[in-house]
Parts: structure tokens; C-alpha cells; sequence
């Protein structure tokens, strides 16, 4: 068998930079951000990031954008760079530390170094142990049951020695990694390299000088062992039982273990509680032993060699010391077409057969296993001779599946009842389906005879290698390949039945969280099974599987799909991380077009990444049927043909091509249905595909209100968008943000902007490269418009522009220009004389954002005469980070003093100190101030500027909202707002403290506060040390009835505290949520899907922006069942957990992190999809940032 490894290298350094930047609060990740943008910072003639797709973004998604513009060493450099430009002392410590410890892995140790002399006892001890592994290695080939017709592809052996070799010197520098994960789905060939790796270094072939001695460990063997000690465990394999230990101690660098199928391994939940352990003879359980070899307290100097399914990546990384991870691919390209080609013997028919598999992608990348292959070609050749007209173009990937398991059945021989086979049938079913829940793959004597399967059935599943039995476990099987369990765990939730897998809930509901985890995750395993379970909804194929096992299907499973389908339009499918590619796929696989529509009729919202044929085909065949679709996110990087016919040199015929007939059934959705919101943001299209789809969005059905083109190529291809500019009068929102339009392009789209059908009223240009000339084109065209009354042009160098030709020439009509957002625009002194004249010239303008622009001092001077103008109507102002002074305040109190308009303020990230914060208190004072929303964080004051507000709000009824997070008031400060919070008059109901170097002591007087206020709604104490004592304090307040806080801002760890505590408030009726940071995991306190609260945010560059953030966290079922697997181990199976979950239905979505169940040498391409999803999940509201 060939098994192709592609090497990669990864030492956890991405894990390690994400965890850096997760561990940034919200304030530090924003300055960090705003770093990037610094020339000095980024060390060299880096590429600049754009603005536009940088400021809201999650850590997740910053460090897949780091990594499109930097190599991994240059982000590391930057990084500590701007760690160490905010003072971050501690991080900047273990950057430099894991720097070094990089740089140091990668230059360690010479593979070539020779083997010293050794006793001529100790060489002969080593020969008759390698004499003994190789007898025991080639007893397991032997073991391992293969199908008679399968072919055994076999490498030359000195390219297999080179692929070896690379496996412990992946870098093929000379550096030795000391700890190598081989990992790689079922059946590719883990076990089967890692065995040669043995057998080689047995043979004397391989890494005889580096290894004296080579240990294989199976973890499903040794599993089921009584305690031992490490001493005894590498004895197992010894000649006499006894291995020389103080030998083997005395060169722990020369040892190599391979540990083989870590996923068998239970990872103890007090395992990071275990005191470490570094004694060859502590007796310990197997397991335990295990663990501790692999975080390098025991033989730390050895080198490990360990293979894992990829689902368990993730456990290996909390245990490993700078792992190098190689993912095993198995059957190459190649592989698989010598496969077909030695199977069906004529060359012809096997690539004509291959030529269909490779356009069923999902199936041929099944077929990277050697079993898959072996069980299509097998399957198809039984079809061929049964049937001369079978046709390969109706068959889908549970089709050959189910074919496949009806023809080998329908020639079993079988001494069984007619009677007993439906029983014995959903026995190995049911068995197959709660394997996978509990990710069991190996079932011992006892499984077998819990779910009554007869020795007959077993015997003849063998015969037939639907079954294997397991070489190193006596009385134990598995699945030949794991593709079987799969197919026969979907099998088991549509034969008729009640009963549940695993003995708790029904089978409907296991079916609901089945399908809610699947569809929330990317885990293969559980994504095969869903399609696996569509697929077999197909009419035909459950008549064939009727007819040849005798076994019912149920007819109420199609019912129950469409009940779940229901529950999905309450549901934001789209953060919940609905996997829609993976779900349009599973529709696809059941060709049945009336469930289809009748399923997609529930579906809302949509988010589609279409990168490959596969994800054409399946997304044209759903969308067309999705009628009541209203927002849909869709990037295409799918290559669409240029031109709408093909010709066949095979049949001379001249047809429609494929590719445009599905991208066309993808466009009719535009004017089909009820859409009203498009993204199709990173997308490359050509000028056809293009055409195609604008001529869709002006089609007079067409709904659409909002759309947004960020990051297309290429660019040109946007003066398409001209033909829906002049044709549909429906769209409002335009967001051509983070394209590089250029002349030409800018030039076509602005002159649409004049005409009457035009009705844009919102647009976004940040990050566009727009030069002065553009600039003043795009304002020529604005001053003969009446319909745009928002523009963001962030992120664009606007410093040699005149910003006040917006007003255009005196004879025109007066601009509808009512918001403009300038953030980061490089704006001169002579903008912000152009923008205070245009400010008094215009009474429209209520919003402008001029955050992250050297404004300074003078800059708010003009602008405040502005201010102080009559025909002045500005009602929100955002100057974050602009950097400002105490001169600055004074000139923004004079203007409070007599504009009546203003009431938004945000200063945020400005050096204003106390002295600046007693000026602005001077108009704050005043009762007639009209000043409803102040954001001072991040501004440099203290406690006494608090008692400068404090004064203020004493004789202020008007003021809502006050941020003052990020400033060093400490308690001191806190009492002196208390003091006036207390007050009946006081109007304030919202109150930011985040990372205000508080202390328990504040709480007394906060607890105050909450008792008697009537108007406090919001209270954010992120990021200060209040303790459980200090919570303790605040939680006496917060239960009494008089208290009206609705939203809490507290630390995780404290918010664990009171938990359980708000649950039962929450129970008898209060509005209490607690949020803890944005960006970790959501608080589980309610299930109400409706229960989304807003809260007031200073992570947004807008005074009062606010955001809507739900609590909606649950755990998933799937979470569940380790501990319903424990208690089974003792007897016991409560269901009582499972079922209240499986009633929640979706709220059993489980949200996972961007690691879970990827490969870590994915990490860059996952992060990257990540990143363009959140791109466009935001695009259609970050252009308001500053301005709502």
C-alpha cells in the first residue's frame, strides 16, 4: 500500500501567537491594531493592511490576516515589536523566549551524528530486540485482513526510505523535531508508516545510528492493562522480560517510542492536577504512564513518534512540547488511478470511471483511503455485470454505499431466520451509531453481546470484510474501514425504530443533535455521517436496501427533518456557525427536489464559500429552491467558464457548459425570492460570470436593498455594477470597501451616482486607494445628488483633497449628505478649516467621524467655531484617537456652552488628563447641556478627574451614557460617582469602568448604587481585580428586588462564581445577564433565542455604538456523553442530560473555536475563511463605526 505523507512543519508557533493575542484585552487589542498601522512598527517595507479590514476584527481573524501580509518569523518580529511599543513587559518576555526556543529547535541536532562504540553485551542485546520487533511487526501485517480482489500498492523501496526519512527530519534542515504527530483520517496509512518506521530501523535499514532502541506502543492494547510502571511496560516487548533499564536511562536521546492510535486514549479530567511524574518504576494506570511520556516528564530527552486521527489534534496540542505535525494524505492523485487502472484491467473503462469519481468530490477524497477505493471499484464492477445499463451519472456517494452492502448481503450465506435479520440488522446499526457518538471504533466480545448480534452474522460479516478482527486485541472487531460505521450509524436514525443508540432519548431526538452538530462543525467524521443520513432519504435506495436486508425503513423520518427544518428560521444560523455548504450538500446527495424545497423554504439567511465544482453544483441546486432567502453572503473563487457553450470531442456535439447553467440557477435566487441583502466580498469573477449576476440584480423582481463588493477581483470587473446602479431603484447600500478602484473604475461607478435612477443613500470607499483626482470626482458627482445621505471614505489619503467642493458650486441644490465618516484619512490643517466651513454651510450633516486623524489642538479649534455656529446640526462627533490635549477640552466646552444640538461625544484614546476633563465638567454642568453620550476612555485622567464628573452630573439630567474605561480612577474614583449615581435626579444608565484598576473595596460603594438607582441599566466592571470577595459583595445588591441592572460586565472566572445564582434569578422572572469578554466564550445563562441584549461597548470607535451580543452558549450534547460513557463503564445510564439538551434543540449548537477538529497545519487556510467570513458578516454595518 502507498501512503504519500504530506510533510508540513508546524511547532505550535501559531497556536502559541494566537493565545498572545487572545490574552489582549479589548483596549490593547485595539491599540495593537492601530500599531499595524505604523511604518516604525512594522520593521521594514512591509505591505500595509488595510484599515477597512482590520479595525473590526476578532484575534482569530487578525492573525490569518497577519499571516496573508507577513511570514510566520515576521510576525513574530512584529509582534514583539508593538508588545513591546505598549509596555506589555511580561509578553514581551515570552516572545523573545519562544524566539529563541524556535530558533533553537530548528538548529538542535545533527541526524548524522555516529553512534558511539558499545559494549559487545549491549549490541547484543540490541540485535535480539530488533530481531524480536521485526518478528512482531511482520506478525501484525500478517494479522491485518484484506479483501481478496484489493490491490497492495507498494512503493520502490528506496523512495519508501525517503519517505520515511522525511518523517523525522520534516524540515530537511538537519534538525531533529523530538516530538512528530503523524495524523490524517481513517485508513490512509498512519498505523502503516509507524510500523514501517519499525520494521526499517529492525531491518537495520533506517535510523539504526540515531535510535538504539525503537518501543511500539499501541494505546487500544495496552488501554485495558493493570497499572504498571514504565519499567514493566517497555519489558512487554523484551526477549526475557526483562529490558535493561539502567541501560535504556542512561541514553534517553536515543530512544524512539512510537505511540500508535492516540484517539483510543481517555484524556483524565484531572490530568493537568496529576503531579508530574519522572520515575521509570512508579507504578501508575497505562494510560496515566502514557500521558506523562508524552508531556516529556518522563524521558524527556526521547524522541515520539505518534499517529492520531485528526479529530483528537487538538488533545495531542495541550499535552505536546513543540509538536511538528505531518498529515498522512494516503492515496495520492496517482495512487488512486493505478488503483482503478490494476482493478478493472482495462485501461479505458477504469479512467472513464475515474473521470466520474473525480467530479464527485467528496468521494474522491474518500478515496485517499486504500479500503474506499477498493470498496467503489467493487461496488461498481458488481453493478456493471448485474446491470449493462447502469449508468455512473445517477450515482451519488450513498448510492455506491448502499449498493455495495446489498450486494455483498444479497450472496451471503447465512444460517439465520428470515425473522431474525431486521433485528439483527438494527442491532449492528445501533451498535455502528452509538460508536460514533462515543467515538468508540473497537468493540470487544462484551459490545457484541450487549446488542444480542449472533455469532452467524458476526462470522459472515468477517467472511464478507464488513468486519475485520483487530490484530493486536483478542475477541475484538472493528469496521474494515470507518466509512462503514459511518454509513451503518447514518442507517440506523431512518430504519423504523423508537429506541434510541445509546439507551437514553428516542431516536428522533438523537437524530436533531446529530444533525445540529454536524452542521455546526467541520468534524469529517460527523459531516460523512449527515450526508450519509440525506442521502439514504432517497426513495430508490431505500427500497434496495428494503428488498435485500429485510429491514423497514421509517416513514416518519422525512416529517421529523421537516419539523427541524421549521426551528431554523428563529435562529441566527449565521453566528451560530451553520455549516450551509456542508448542509446544501447533504440535500443535494438525496436528488429528491420536493423535500429540498420544501426543507430550504424555512431558510432566511445563507453565508456560501464556493471555492471548487462541487460547491457550484450543490449550491445551484439549493439556492433556486431557498424562495424566502433574504440575506445572502457568497464568495466565489470557483473558476466559471468565459464562454455558455462547450463542445464534446468525444460525440462532436456542441452544449450548454455545466458551470454556466449552475452559476446561472445561483443568480435566479437574485430576483427568484425575496432577497434583500448580497455579499459577495472576496470573490474572483470574471467579466462574464459578472454580467451574469448584475443582470440578475436589475431585474425588476429583484429586491435587493443592500450590497456589498469588498475585495473582488479582480477590480475592473466592478464597472459591471453599473447596469445595477442605473437599473435598480431598490438598492440603497453600496460597500465597494477595500478595492484598489483606480481611475476608470471610480470614474464609471461615481457619474451613476448623478442619475435619477440611482438611489444609493449609503456608501462605503474605505480603503480604496482614492486619489485626489477620484476624490474630486466622486464630490463633483455628490453635490448633484439628492439621494446619498451617508459616506465613508475611511482609509483613504485625503490630504491633498479640498473636502469642502462636498458642498459643490452655490447654484446647485443643497447636499443629502447627512453622516460622513473620514476615519484615518491623513486629513491637513486645511481639511478641517474646509470642514469647519462646510459644517456651518449645510444644515443636514449630523453625523461625522474624524477618529485615528492628528486633528491636535488646533484642528478642534476650527471645527469648534463650527460648533458654535446656529445653522451648526450636528448631533454626533467621533475624535478617537486624534490626538488631543487639555487645550482641546476647553475649546469643546466653549462650543457645549452654546451648541444644543451635539449628543454624541466621543474622545476616546486621547491625552486629556484631569485638567482636560474639569474643563469639558464646565459644560457638563450647565442643566441646559444637551450632551447625552460621552466616551472619555483611555483619555489619561484619575480619581479626580471622577470627582470633576461626579460635580458635573449633580446638576446634569440629560447625560445617558459615560465610558470612562481605561482610565486610572481606582476606587477613589468610583465613590466619588457613586456618590451622585445615588442621586433620585440622576439620569445616567449606562456606566463603562473596564480596566479601571479597581479593587474589592469599590464594590461597597457600587453595591450602594445598585440598591437605590432607578435608571442604572448597565454596569461594565471588565478587566479589574474585583476578586470573589468583592463579587460576593455586589451579588447581595444585585438580588434585591430594588435593584434594576439588566446587564453586568464581569470576568469569566467570577461570572462561575455567581452562576448558578443568577440562574435561579433568572428563573423567577429578573432581566439579569452577565457578559464576560467579547471574544471568549458566552455566558450559558439563558436559552431564550430572543434574549440578545445590547450593551454598551467601548471596543467600537463610536460614542454609544451599540451591540447586539447574545448569551446563547450551550454546551453540546455531544459534550454530554463522555460522562454517559463513564457511567455506563459503572452501570448506570442516565439520559437526563442528553434529553434536556435534545429539547433545546438548536440552542444545542455548539460554537466552536476556529481549531476545533482542523489540523494545526490548516490553520493559515482555516483562519483565512474565518477572516472572510467575518468580513462579511460585517461588512454590511461596519462602514456606520463612529457615525451610529
Amino acid at each position: 500500500m502507498s501512503s504519500s505523507a504530506n510533510i508540513y512543519v508546524d511547532d505550535g508557533s501559531y497556536n502559541k501567537l494566537l493565545s498572545y493575542l487572545m490574552g489582549l484585552d479589548q483596549p490593547q487589542l485595539e491599540e495593537f491594531k492601530i500599531c499595524l498601522q505604523s511604518s516604525q512598527l512594522l520593521l521594514g517595507n512591509f505591505q500595509q493592511i488595510p484599515w477597512a479590514n482590520l479595525k473590526a476584527i476578532d484575534p482569530t481573524n487578525l492573525l490569518c490576516l497577519l499571516s496573508e501580509y507577513f511570514s510566520e518569523r515576521q510576525i513574530w518580529e512584529v509582534t514583539l515589536s508593538i508588545f513591546d511599543n505598549m509596555n506589555l513587559t511580561s509578553q514581551c518576555t515570552e516572545v523573545r523566549a519562544m524566539m529563541n526556543e524556535i530558533a533553537q529547535t530548528q538548529g538542535s541536532q545533527d541526524p548524522s551524528q555516529e553512534e558511539p562504540e558499545v559494549p559487545e553485551e549491549e549490541k547484543d542485546h540490541r540485535r535480539r530486540y530488533r530481531e524480536r520487533m521485526k518478528a512482531k511487526i511482520l506478525t501484525m501485517w500478517d494479522n491485518i485482513p484484506w479483501p481478496e480482489d484489493h490491490i497492495y500498492l507498494r512503493n520502490v523501496t528506496e523512495k519508501e526510505h525517503e519517505g520515511l526519512k522525511s518523517l523525522l527530519y520534516p524540515n530537511r534542515t538537519g534538525a531533529q523535531p523530538q516530538t512528530i504527530v503523524l495524523e490524517g483520517l481513517a485508513g490512509v496509512g498512519k498505523t502503516t508508516l509507524a510500523m514501517k518506521v519499525v520494521l526499517h530501523w529492525a531491518e537495520g535499514f533506517l535510523f539504526h545510528q540515531r535510535f538504539s532502541y525503537v518501543f511500539f506502543i499501541s494505546c487500544h492494547k495496552v488501554r485495558d492493562m493493570k497499572d504498571t510502571t514504565l519499567a514493566g511496560l517497555l519489558s512487554w516487548d523484551w526477549p526475557d522480560s526483562q529490558a535493561p533499564i539502567e541501560a535504556l536511562m542512561s541514553r534517553p536521546e536515543s530512544l524512539l517510542f512510537v505511540i500508535d492510535g492516540f484517539e483510543e486514549m481517555d484524556v483524565p479530567s484531572t490530568l493537568d492536577e496529576s503531579p508530574p511524574c519522572k520515575d521509570w518504576y512508579q507504578q501508575l494506570p497505562v494510560n496515566r504512564i502514557l500521558f506523562h511520556l508524552l508531556k516529556k516528564e518522563l524521558v524527556p530527552l526521547a524522541t515520539l513518534l505518534i499517529t492520531t486521527k485528526e479529530y483528537r489534534t487538538n488533545d495531542l496540542k495541550k499535552l505536546l512540547l513543540n509538536p511538528w505535525f505531518v498529515q498522512i494524505v494516503g492515496f495520492t492523485e496517482g495512487d488512486r488511478e493505478e488503483y482503478f487502472i490494476r482493478y478493472f484491467g482495462d485501461q479505458n473503462k477504469a479512467k472513464k470511471i475515474l473521470h466520474w469519481v473525480r467530479k464527485n468530490e467528496s468521494l474522491f477524497h474518500f478515496c485517499s483511503a486504500p479500503m474506499v477505493c477498493w470498496t467503489v471499484c467493487s461496488c461498481l464492477k458488481r453493478q456493471m455485470a448485474r446491470n449493462p445499463h447502469f449508468q455512473l451519472s445517477t450515482q451519488t456517494t450513498t448510492s455506491l454505499y448502499v449498493y455495495f452492502f446489498s450486494s455483498l448481503l444479497a450472496t451471503a450465506e447465512v444460517s439465520l431466520s428470515d425473522q431474525s435479520w431486521p433485528d439483527q440488522w438494527r442491532a449492528l446499526c445501533s451498535l455502528a451509531a452509538e460508536g460514533m457518538w462515543f467515538w468508540k471504533f473497537t468493540f470487544a466480545k462484551k459490545d457484541l453481546k450487549h446488542r444480542h448480534l449472533e455469532a452467524p452474522v458476526i462470522d459472515s460479516l468477517l467472511r464478507l470484510n464488513i468486519l475485520r478482527k483487530v490484530s493486536d486485541c483478542e475477541d475484538c472487531v472493528t469496521f474494515t474501514h470507518q466509512s462503514f460505521q459511518v454509513f451503518l450509524g447514518a442507517m440506523f436514525y431512518v430504519l423504523r425504530g423508537v429506541r434510541g443508540s445509546i439507551g437514553g432519548p428516542p431516536k428522533h431526538q438523537e437524530m436533531r443533535v446529530l444533525l445540529n452538530d454536524a452542521l455546526a462543525d467541520t468534524n469529517f467524521y460527523w459531516n460523512q455521517m449527515a450526508l450519509f443520513f440525506f442521502g439514504l432519504l432517497k426513495r430508490n435506495l431505500a427500497e434496495e436496501l428494503e428488498d435485500t436486508l429485510r429491514c423497514k425503513m421509517s416513514h416518519r423520518t422525512t416529517d421529523e427533518l421537516l419539523e427541524w427544518a421549521d426551528e431554523l428560521e428563529s435562529y441566527d444560523l449565521v453566528s451560530s456557525c451553520f455549516e450551509f455548504l456542508h448542509f446544501f450538500e447533504c440535500l443535494y446527495e438525496t436528488r429528491e427536489e420536493n423535500f429540498v424545497r420544501q426543507i430550504l423554504s424555512h431558510l432566511l439567511e445563507a453565508d456560501l464559500d464556493i471555492f471548487g465544482s462541487l460547491q457550484l453544483q450543490v449550491s445551484s441546486f439549493c439556492l433556486k429552491h431557498c424562495q424566502r432567502l433574504s440575506k445572502l453572503r457568497l464568495s466565489v473563487s470557483s473558476a466559471i467558464p468565459q464562454t455558455e457553450l462547450t463542445f464534446n470531442l468525444e460525440t462532436l456535439e456542441t452544449r450548454p457548459h455545466s458551470k454556466i447553467r449552475q452559476w446561472q440557477d445561483v443568480c435566479s435566487v437574485f430576483s427568484n425570492g425575496n432577497l434583500t441583502e448580497l455579499d459577495f466580498s472576496n470573490s474572483k469573477l470574471n467579466a462574464f460570470s459578472m454580467k451574469k449576476l448584475c443582470y440578475e440584480l436589475r431585474n425588476p423582481r429583484c429586491k435587493l436593498q443592500k450590497l456589498t463588493c469588498k475585495s473582488i477581483t479582480p477590480v475592473r470587473i466592478l464597472k459591471e455594477l453599473v447596469l445595477v446602479l442605473y437599473g435598480n431603484h431598490r438598492l440603497t447600500h453600496l460597500n465597494l470597501s477595500s478595492n484598489n478602484l483606480g481611475i476608470p473604475v471610480s470614474t464609471m461607478i461615481f457619474k451613476t451616482l448623478r442619475h435619477s435612477a440611482c438611489n444609493i443613500q449609503y456608501l462605503w470607499l474605505e480603503s480604496c486607494g482614492l486619489t485626489p483626482l477620484a476624490c474630486r470626482h466622486l464630490f463633483l458627482e455628490l453635490s448633484k445628488n439628492l439621494s446619498v445621505r451617508f459616506l465613508s471614505l475611511g482609509d483613504n489619503d485625503l490630504s491633498g483633497v479640498e473636502v469642502k467642493s462636498l458642498q459643490g458650486p452655490s447654484e446647485m441644490p443643497e447636499s443629502s449628505l447627512k453622516e460622513l465618516s473620514l476615519e484615518k484619512c491623513n486629513l491637513s490643517a486645511a481639511s478641517y478649516q474646509d470642514l469647519a466651513l462646510y459644517l456651518t454651510s449645510t444644515q443636514r450633516t449630523s453625523r461625522l467621524c474624524l477618529g485615528f486623524n492628528p486633528l491636535r489642538d488646533e484642528g478642534v479649534r476650527l471645527l469648534c467655531a463650527s460648533l458654535t455656529h446656529h445653522e451648526c446640526a450636528l448631533e454626533r462627533l467621533v475624535l478617537w484617537f486624534c490626538q488631543l490635549g487639555i487645550p482641546s477640552c476647553k475649546y469643546l466646552s466653549d462650543a457645549l456652552l452654546k451648541n444644543k444640538s451635539l449628543t454624541h461625544l466621543n474622545l476616546r484614546k486621547n491625552n486629556l488628563r484631569d485638567e482636560g476633563v474639569k474643563f469639558l465638567c464646565k459644560a457638563l454642568s450647565r442643566p441646559d447641556c444637551s450632551l447625552q453620550n460621552l466616551d472619555l476612555s483611555d483619555c489619561s485622567f484619575t480619581a479626580e478627574g471622577c470627582q470633576e464628573l461626579a460635580n458635573a452630573l449633580q446638576h446634569n439630567c440629560n447625560m445617558k451614557i459615560l465610558d470612562i474605561g481605561s482610565n486610572d480612577i481606582h476606587d477613589d474614583g468610583v465613590k466619588h460617582l457613586c456618590e451622585v449615581l445615588k442621586h433620585p435626579k440622576c439620569a445616567l444608565n449606562t456606566l463603562g469602568l473596564e480596566k479601571c484598576n479597581l479593587t474589592p473595596a469599590c464594590c461597597q460603594y457600587l453595591s450602594s448604587v445598585l440598591r437605590s438607582s432607578k435608571s442604572l441599566f448597565n454596569l461594565n466592571l471588565l478587566g479589574n481585580e474585583l476578586e470573589p470577595r468583592g463579587v460576593s459583595t455586589l451579588w447581595k445588591a444585585l438580588k434585591k428586588s430594588t435593584c434594576k441592572l439588566q446587564k453586568l460586565g464581569l470576568e469569566k472566572e467570577l461570572y462561575n462564581i455567581v452562576k448558578g445564582e443568577l440562574e435561579e434569578l433568572q428563573e423567577r422572572g429578573s432581566f439579569l445577564r452577565v457578559k464576560c469578554h467579547l471574544g471568549q466564550e458566552e455566558s450559558p445563562v439563558t436559552y431564550n433565542c430572543q434574549g440578545g441584549i445590547f450593551f454598551f461597548c467601548n471596543c467600537q470607535k463610536s460614542l454609544g455604538f451599540l451591540i447586539k451580543f447574545s448569551f446563547l452558549q450551550p454546551v453540546p450534547v455531544s459534550n454530554h456523553f463522555p460522562r454517559l460513557a463513564e457511567n455506563r463503564q459503572s452501570g448506570e445510564m442516565p439520559c437526563l442530560g442528553l434529553q434536556d439538551s435534545a429539547r433545546k434543540n438548536w440552542h444545542n449548537m455548539i460554537w466552536k473555536n476556529c481549531g476545533k477538529s482542523k489540523s494545526s497545519h490548516c490553520l493559515k487556510h482555516h483562519l483565512r475563511n474565518l477572516s472572510q467570513k467575518e468580513q462579511r458578516s460585517r461588512s454590511m454595518v461596519t462602514g456606520m463605526t463612529g457615525l451610529l
